[in-house]
């Protein structure tokens, strides 16, 4: 399959310097490829660099002429509609002067009357039925990134890069976006940790610490790889141990050999018994002998060295990050939360939640569905004590943890730890580094800034500062979780919660941490 994209000697630095990507060499055929890799590892900036956005250090990208790309997060300024989101207000504007007669004949020459008609096509391929008209700001998160997926198909590219598409997305536009990757027939470039999506890739890219490795086949070949090739580690790292063990052994028989004949030679020249000259020559070949025995032991402790550092470090790579909670101790009996006749929203008018009652007892497992709009975080706001419902009551019996998809209990200008004692001021320094070290931020990691983190690190440090805590929260309410998280950070996660026991209340459309979370009912908001 002829290459749509190559990088070629690639190098890319961060803004401290540091290197991201360096002498990188990669192709993409014109075909689906997932990019899976750890937060921090590049995945967004590779396809910002592919896209023209961001230009290499050194190196040379090749890339179609025509190329739409959907980011992660889809903005702009408040006063904005669909018609700018699409980049087209002008043109459409254009359109309604010249069908009130108000454009001049060079307008007309440049009106395309199809352009309503496409527009619309392509919103309704992303699931959306709106006029260019409405503004951005009346559409929900997962709203937008249809919005912005559609643009993206308008100018029918060949290559389509997709950083994260199901991120915000309900079940019905997590479909729309499975249904438009299965129908796609151009280059897809597709960074990624929904499960479901990656399984319609026709190959899967990985980059890692170590660098970048393609594989063949959906995410499930790729899975089943890297068990191989973690088993294949261990091993490694097995026999690293023995030959270093056996090195070291060898190494102190040597020096031992040394001392006993150093010994023996100080005793002979004592006596005397040969003459000086015999001895000094003696003594000579000894020295050179043993300093060829120490290079050549150095050698091999160096080459032991090197080859267990890198199985350490294979090791490291391929071993998914883990989250240790302790134990809650909360009781299956007690009362965790009650909402009486709950009613509330943004619109005053128009409320979105509208008279709930809700009773959760001992460590339940609860989620929150319905489609984008439907106020599911609006409804864990009023439970969290983040808003306050227009009518109805909440009670929260137990101590209780909130993360929304933002992470806003995290002050960007603080570090790790600082955020952990601001929020935990009865912990101590080392109390709060253990913590932050239980969810992979270890040593100097805890001393970065939230403003620095990936938007997966974000999380998983949300996490450490609240179930990090002792003891942690009875309640924890958490909004998207996975949204951010890479593979293995949702890995770990899953695992996580399913040994914590507390309760948990939870949104998110991603059907397979649903299914691990072990849920005992369902709150659905539909209509």
């Amino acid at each position: 399959m002829p290459a749509s994209v190559c990088l070629s000697n690639l190098t890319w630095t961060k803004p401290d310097g540091s290197p991201l990507f360096h002498d990188l060499t990669l192709s993409f055929g014109a075909e689906r490829t997932g990019i899976v890799g750890r937060n921090g590892t590049g995945k967004s900036t590779l396809l910002k660099l592919i896209a023209g956005e961001l230009r290499p250090v050194t190196g040379r990208i090749i890339a179609p002429a025509s190329v739409a790309m959907l980011r992660q997060d889809v903005a702009g300024h408040p006063d904005d509609t669909l018609a700018d989101l699409f980049g087209l207000r002008s043109a459409l504007d254009l359109l309604d002067r010249a069908e009130a007669g108000l454009a001049d004949v060079e307008e007309l020459t440049r009106a395309d009357w199809t352009l309503p008609a496409r527009i619309e096509a392509a919103l309704l391929r992303a699931g959306l039925s709106l006029p260019p008209e409405t503004p951005l700001a009346q559409l929900s998160g997962g709203q937008r990134t249809r919005a912005g997926l559609a643009a993206a198909l308008l100018s029918q590219p060949k290559l389509l890069l997709l950083d994260e598409p199901t991120n915000t997305l309900d079940r019905a536009g997590r479909q729309a976006v499975i249904d438009l990757i299965q129908g796609w027939t151009g280059g897809a470039i597709v960074v990624s940790h929904d499960r479901e999506l990656l399984e319609e890739m026709d190959a899967i890219v990985e980059l890692t610490a170590l660098g970048v490795t393609r594989y063949g086949g959906p995410y499930s070949a790729f899975r089943q790889q890297k068990a191989i090739e973690l088993e294949a580690a261990h091993r490694d790292l097995a026999q690293a141990e023995k030959t270093r063990t056996e090195t070291a052994r060898r190494a102190q028989q040597a020096a031992e050999r040394k001392a006993r004949k150093d010994r023996a030679g100080q005793k002979t020249r004592t006596k005397g018994d040969q003459p000086k000259i015999v001895m000094d020559a003696a003594k000579d070949r000894a020295q050179a002998s043993d300093a060829g025995n120490a290079r050549l032991r150095a050698a091999r402790h160096e080459a032991a060295e090197t080859a267990h550092g890198a199985a350490r470090d294979r090791i490291e790579v391929l071993t998914p990050i883990q989250m240790d909670i302790s134990p809650t101790g909360l009781p299956p009996g007690k009362l965790v939360l009650r909402l009486d006749d709950v009613t509330g929203g943004h619109d005053a008018e128009a409320p979105v939640i509208k008279g709930l009652s809700l009773i959760v007892t001992g460590p339940e497992r609860l989620v929150i569905a319905g489609p984008n709009g439907s106020g599911k975080t609006t409804l864990l706001k009023m439970i969290a004590g983040e808003m306050a419902p227009q009518r109805g009551q909440v009670e929260r019996r137990v101590p209780t943890a909130f993360l929304d998809q933002h992470v806003g209990l995290l002050d960007p200008a603080q570090s790790l730890h600082e955020n952990f004692r601001r929020l935990h001021p009865a912990a101590e320094t080392r109390a709060a580094h253990a913590a932050l070290a239980r969810f992979g931020f270890r040593a100097g990691d805890a001393l970065r800034r939230a403003a620095d983190l990936s938007g997966g690190e974000r999380l998983r440090a949300g996490l450490a500062c609240t179930l990090g805590a002792a003891p942690p929260p009875m309640l924890l309410i958490l909004d998207e979780p996975t949204n951010h998280l890479d593979l293995d950070g949702i890995a770990a996660l899953e695992t996580a919660l399913s040994a914590y026991d507390g309760a948990v209340l939870a949104v998110s459309h991603d059907t397979a941490f649903l299914q691990s979370l072990g849920l005992h009912r369902s709150i659905d908001l539909t209509g």
